[in-house]
């Protein structure tokens, strides 16, 4: 991450609105740049954190403006830190920043739309990119959900949430699997309602229901921890499985959901490493984000 004191774009406009970005006449210098403009008082974003973010971009040697997601209909980004799972300028840029930032970004080619550009939108490999980006939110790598949590009947999954690392341990009762599809609320969000489309960010933790271990605690197959961290996943188009859609739409942000998922609803026949085919999922899911 580079600071320089050469010539750079300036930023106005308040946090959280669009911003209005003004490119010198002179050529960039070739090197990435961050410099905030606003310092945020929230938490800080790491590798493994998940990040929401807005921004506004242009290029610099056109002063063409971007897409963003300040535009109408256009939803925040939501993404994991250090993961490159969105560009290089914006992965880089909110590493170390703080929720309430706003950072200018100077992002040569290698860093937004590499030496082939973006012929849609207009980018040549050469061009470099200025970005305005606001830092919404920053949610932990362990965190969870927060309240007190309900108790279940004996014939349903015991839930202990691990504090530290966001991981929950789970014990089957001694019995086969209901067969239907169960959903109980263990912690009561006061979150906006969970709508079709939006990302959600997810710390989630599965197992098989099987009965044959009593009340040892049992094996997960699959977990956020497991995975770096929590997920940011888009909900109701068919991009979990779909227990997950169902237990989730409509649920509160600030949930923790118990959910017993048969077969059809879960991985059917052909289920990932470490599960039996045709097997019942019990999975606990803490909706830390809608977005």
């Amino acid at each position: 991450m580079v600071r320089t004191d050469a010539v750079l774009p300036t930023v106005s406009g308040q946090f959280g609105r669009p911003a209005t970005i003004s490119v010198p006449t002179s050529a960039p210098s070739g090197k990435f740049v961050v410099a905030p403009q606003t310092r945020g008082q929230g938490t800080a974003a790491h590798t493994g954190d998940v990040v929401v973010v807005r921004f506004t971009a242009k290029v610099w040697r056109t002063g063409k403006a971007l897409p963003g997601s300040y535009d109408k209909g256009a939803r925040p980004q939501v993404f994991t830190v250090g993961r490159g799972a969105t560009l290089p300028a914006l992965d880089r840029a909110v590493q170390g920043g703080r929720a309430g930032s706003r950072v200018l970004v100077v992002a040569p080619p290698a860093a937004a739309y590499g030496t082939t550009g973006s012929a849609q939108l207009g980018v040549t490999g050469k061009d470099t990119v200025v970005f305005a980006v606001d830092i919404l939110n920053v949610i932990g790598t362990h965190a969870i959900v927060h309240g007190e949590q309900h108790s279940v009947s004996g014939a349903l999954p015991e839930v202990r949430m691990n504090k530290d690392d966001g991981t929950a341990t789970l014990s089957v009762p001694d019995q086969a699997a209901p067969r239907g599809f169960l959903v109980r609320r263990l912690v009561d969000g006061t979150g906006p309602a969970v709508k079709a489309g939006q990302t959600l960010v997810l710390q989630h933790s599965s197992a098989a229901w099987e009965p044959a271990r009593g009340k040892d605690e049992a094996h997960l197959f699959l977990s956020s921890q497991a995975n770096g961290g929590p997920l940011p996943v888009v909900i109701g188009r068919g991009n979990v499985i779909a227990g997950w859609d169902r237990a989730l739409a409509g649920q509160r942000v600030g949930s923790r959901v118990l959910v017993v998922i048969p077969a059809k609803l879960a991985y059917g026949p052909h289920p990932p490493k470490g599960l039996a085919p045709g097997a019942t999922v019990i999975s606990v899911l803490d909706i830390l984000a809608a977005v």
